[in-house]
């Protein structure tokens, strides 16, 4: 088998195909049909028409909190935080941003009147985040006071459009600091369409850490470090799945988050935990058939992932194609849907 490095993952992206804003409407993105031997340029609404009967959809709920947070020092100095994860006793584990670190017992002053007490690095003494007590229950002062977390790509400071559109309609429970982005282009009527034609859906839960965005830096794929995110596939969804594999359906997993999740507790046989999964070419997958994914950023995990899946040089013919159709790249750009590489 052919052996990997970075370079394999790179690809040229003009900056101006870089999505800044979400499409008019969820369903009017593209949808790039990459099932077939030929590439088919579609939109996201013809998806119902792709699929089969007896197709089981599954898709991430976790949702999307304001986990950015402003605030000073007692010095005057300002830094951010973002929020990883909300821990026990309105403690949190976080990234920070700051021009000087401040000691351990630092009390920070946030904008919104609460505070945030430094107690030390998470989960450990050399762990790269921070573990602060806020004053409040967290995720209520993120909601008041928090700023939607966009990529690091998307230039604009967050709006009230995206509070909105950076979020899954079937959103359900609060954890994730980046949006599960392939489920953003699903609206009403494509879920109608959905059942209409007998396409079942199921749901897990991965909140998407800040992770997602941190670049691979060694040119050996195999020294990359995984960051770690929590996840759980409920006993409904165990159940359709065991349902599904019974008719012999696809299952069609919507977003490499799903993905993850699903081959996470297939390898372990663990339904909850913490997964840090690094998928590459030469992976085995159990569970997905088809993904649905939007484009990611080159010498991306992510993009990794869908070679694996799909094979390398169908994902890079495919991206190819994408370039020079002026696909929208990234979170808030077009889709693609995936078939397993037999």
């Amino acid at each position: 088998m052919r052996h990997f490095t970075l370079g394999d993952f790179d690809f040229a992206l003009p900056p101006e195909l870089i999505a800044q804003h979400p499409a008019s409407e969820r369903s009017a993105s593209r949808l790039l049909d990459g099932t077939l031997d030929a590439s088919v340029d579609r939109v996201f609404r013809d998806l119902p028409s792709l699929l089969q009967p007896g197709d089981l959809l599954v898709f991430n709920d976790t949702k999307v909190v304001k986990a950015r947070l402003f605030g000073e020092k007692p010095t005057g100095g300002r830094l951010e935080l973002l929020v990883e994860r909300v821990l026990q006793d309105r403690e949190v584990a976080a990234h920070m941003k700051v021009s000087k670190k401040p000691a351990t017992g630092t009390v920070l002053r946030m904008d919104g009147g609460f505070t945030a007490t430094l107690l030390g690095r998470w989960p450990d003494s050399e762990g790269a985040l921070f573990r602060f007590a806020l004053s409040d229950d967290p995720y209520a002062l993120m909601e008041r006071h928090g700023h939607v977390p966009l990529p690091p790509y998307i230039e604009h400071a967050d709006s009230a459009e995206d509070a909105e559109r950076y979020q899954t309609v079937f959103a359900a429970k609060p954890g994730a600091v980046a949006a599960p982005t392939a489920a953003l282009h699903f609206d009403e009527a494509v879920l109608r369409a959905l059942d209409a034609r007998d396409v079942q859906r199921a749901s897990v839960t991965l909140h998407v850490g800040a992770g997602t965005f941190q670049p691979v830096k060694t040119e050996n794929i195999a020294e990359h470090r995984m960051h770690s995110e929590r996840y759980e596939v409920p006993d409904a969804t165990q159940q359709a799945i065991r349902d599904l594999r019974a008719r012999g359906g696809r299952l069609v997993a919507v977003g490499t988050t799903t993905v993850r999740t699903l081959e996470s507790w297939s390898l372990t046989g663990q339904a909850r935990g913490d997964t840090s999964i690094f998928i590459t070419p030469g992976f085995r997958f159990r569970e997905t058939d088809l993904l649905l994914t939007n484009f990611h950023l080159p010498k991306s995990t992510l993009l990794m992932l869908v070679s694996a899946l799909a094979g390398h040089e169908k994902i890079m013919a495919l991206y190819r194609h994408a370039v020079a159709e002026r696909y929208r790249f990234f979170s808030y750009g077009d889709a693609m849907l995936l078939a397993r590489q037999s």
